[in-house]
């Protein structure tokens, strides 16, 4: 495991990274885990506090600058959201099938980022 946090888990393997949706956030989300493939990560990086996701909920709850949690839709996009806009997100950019984006809170940013980087370095 390379995180315990508060409203996600995530798991680096050797071939995926999975994201476990915690808690009530399942319920907000309406999704238990995304699994996206190492090979498809093209950039980790601090999500910009301002950053919103694409307008099409479908399907996940969004209450503005509160929550954004579920997958949302845009011209060309998919992404993953599970964020309340407070400074603590991840954003890891997506080339893969599945989504083109995920931004989800984690409890210390900088071990997370620092990990998930490491991990993919080491890949």
């Amino acid at each position: 495991m390379v995180s315990e946090v508060a409203m996600v888990e995530l798991e680096v393997d050797n071939d995926t990274v999975t994201v476990h949706v915690l808690g009530g956030h399942r319920l907000l989300a309406l999704r238990q885990q995304v699994v996206i493939d190492r090979a498809a990560i093209t950039e980790i990086t601090t999500a910009e506090v301002d950053l919103r996701p694409p307008w099409v909920r479908a399907p996940g709850t969004f209450i503005p600058g509160v929550i954004a949690a579920g997958v949302y839709r845009g011209k060309g996009r998919k992404e993953f959201w599970d964020t309340t806009f407070g400074g603590n997100a991840v954003r890891i950019d997506l080339n893969g099938p599945d989504f083109t984006r995920l931004v989800v809170d984690v409890d210390n940013l900088e071990a997370v980022l620092d990990a998930l980087t490491g991990e993919l370095a080491d890949a």
